[in-house]
């Protein structure tokens, strides 16, 4: 928010400054300065009320001193100007001299390069940049005081700005020595700054901006599932001359192109590109586990290496928009994205796979059947759509948020046999022993034909209980059997609380045949084997291959 700050005399001596509505001001002040002009003296004639004597007044009155008589001001309006408050206690005022372009400001821990200049209240020259390269440093580093700092935070590519610090904001650092003056007045001009993410939040994953691309960050972004085409050059960090793989070399010169969304990539590799404008380039460190630990490392990388990629954005394509189609269209759609789910729910990719299920049921909010046919058929594939994502929540160890989702099917289906079943299991799991028995039961009650799997899962659970019941007796065994001050000594493994942990839910799991025992015609088709030759051979496909290894092709779900 801007505030107006204005610079005037009050006698004789250093101009006082103050910033209308947040310093603290004599109200008879605050209601007379605002009508006066630049470089006007006046005089304001202010009865007790809107000076000292007035009730709640924010400054004290010196000792002795006659508040309650009338008193007369002489002020002089130096200048004013609208200005950026940047700190609450006022300490760090900016004025803009020059608007900047556009509207992302630097932050920790971009990379910035700015013209500085400063001297005293008093007009006193500190120091002053105008040859030579402007000053570089990384934000949040400490290596500019602490006030200023915090200035430029506050400004945009090309601005121009005097940003005052007082003495408390004035911390050491390489650009000046600590000055022992009661204010500073840095001029400023901001010529460009490098963004800089730390995508993790723990300085592994790092994306530095080495070429700006086309749009606002973020909103032009492929944020969203979308058709990436990236050039791409990896290198292992410290080796950067030794590269192990390059699109325009090993790619007869072609980018890459590939879904976002999918685990086709490496996940560091995607995360970083979800943060590109088209037309950028971005240098990228990546840790292994978000490099090549869930695929086949190339031979020329060594075990545990981090990874530096440079990428450039060339263009993405967004998915289609879904207003304006007709039911027909719209399912086919939503079928497509379930089958990529299905293929990365086989994969064991559970995040990806509900995040797809999760993308239908949100686009599903704004579909409208249009007859009893087509609501059947909609309400149908909502239903399945939710117990694929409460499938995902189990294999995730998420028992209640399986359970959850399962009964936003059975509330308004409450004989759904695969919902019961799904909630059954997920009740098992979470060593809810009678809800499930009910939930199986009820399977048999409400459809006879699925008794042999209901009957299964009740052998099942029977064990589960049988287990739990030996490990509690075996836990406590002779614990209540010594007298009276006696200590027991309780033989159970030592990590036997682990172990059942380990066991509830490895029987919790969904079992991938058979869909969990329903024999279901919704269930989750096998996918071929994932092809590991290599890295890239697998995971960078171009051309057609990007279409082949989408696993586009129908299938049914869970």
């Amino acid at each position: 928010m801007m505030q107006t700050l204005g610079k005037i005399f009050l006698g004789k001596g250093t101009p006082i400054r103050h910033v209308l509505g947040k310093s603290k001001m004599l109200l008879g002040l605050l209601e007379g300065i605002p009508t006066m002009l630049k470089s006007e003296v006046a005089m304001l004639k202010m009865k007790p009320q809107l000076h000292y004597g007035e009730d709640d007044c924010p400054i004290s009155a010196p000792d002795g001193f006659p508040k309650d008589d009338e008193l007369h001001f002489e002020i002089e309006l130096i200048e004013f100007f609208k200005a950026k408050v940047v700190t609450e206690d006022l300490e760090v005022i900016k004025k803009v001299v020059c608007e900047g372009q556009g509207w992302e400001s630097p932050r920790e821990p971009y990379e910035v390069k700015a013209w500085v200049s400063a001297k005293t209240a008093s007009g006193k020259l500190i120091m002053s940049q105008k040859d030579g390269e402007p000053y570089f440093f990384t934000f949040g580093k400490s290596e500019v005081p602490k006030g200023l700092e915090m200035g430029i935070g506050t400004m945009v590519r090309e601005e121009k700005a005097v940003i005052y610090v007082t003495s408390q904001y004035l911390t050491e650092s390489p650009l000046m020595p600590v000055i022992e003056d009661s204010e500073v007045q840095f001029e400023v001009e901001l010529v460009h700054f490098i963004q800089v993410r730390d995508v993790l939040g723990d300085g592994r994953l790092i994306k530095r901006r080495v070429r700006d691309g086309k749009g606002d960050f973020p909103m032009d972004c492929p944020l969203h599932d979308s058709l990436l085409h990236v050039h791409y050059k990896g290198t292992v960090l410290g080796e950067e001359k030794r590269v192990f793989y390059d699109t325009r070399v090993d790619n007869d010169g072609q980018p890459l192109d590939f879904c976002s969304g999918e685990g086709l990539v490496p996940e560091g590799f995607e995360l970083c590109v979800r943060l590109m404008l088209p037309g950028e380039v971005a240098l990228v460190t990546c840790p292994p586990d978000y490099a090549y630990d869930k695929f086949t490392r190339p031979s020329n990388v060594p075990e545990g290496a981090h990874i530096q990629w440079e990428i450039e954005l060339l263009s993405f394509e967004m998915p289609k928009d879904w207003t304006g189609m007709d039911f027909k269209s719209i399912m086919y759609e939503a079928e497509n994205i379930r089958n990529k789910g299905n293929r990365l729910f086989k994969e064991g990719k559970y995040e990806l796979a509900k995040a797809k299920y999760d993308k239908v049921l949100r686009e599903f909010n704004h579909v409208n059947p249009q007859d009893d046919d087509e609501g059947k058929v909609f309400s149908d594939t909502r239903n399945l759509l939710h117990l694929n994502v409460a499938a995902c929540y189990l294999k995730l160890g998420e028992c209640r948020k399986s359970i959850e989702t399962c009964n936003k099917v059975l509330e308004a289906n409450p004989a759904h046999v695969k919902g019961l079943y799904r909630r059954g299991m997920a009740y098992m799991a979470n060593g809810d022993f009678d809800e499930a028995r009910a939930d199986f039961k009820m399977m048999m009650k409400v459809d006879k034909s699925t008794a042999s799997d209901a009957s299964a899962a009740l052998i099942k659970l029977k064990q589960k209980e049988q287990e739990v019941e030996n490990k509690a007796r075996k836990q406590f065994k002779g614990l209540f059997d010594k007298k009276p001050g006696e200590i027991a000594e309780v033989n159970a493994n030592e990590d036997g609380d682990h172990q059942v942990t380990r066991e509830s839910q490895k029987d919790g799991e969904v079992r991938e045949d058979a869909s969990d025992g329903t024999n279901s015609e919704d269930s989750h088709e096998a996918v071929p084997d994932v092809d590991q030759r290599g890295w890239f051979s697998h995971f960078w496909p171009t051309g057609s291959r990007i279409f082949s290894s989408l696993g586009l092709q129908r299938c049914t779900i869970l």
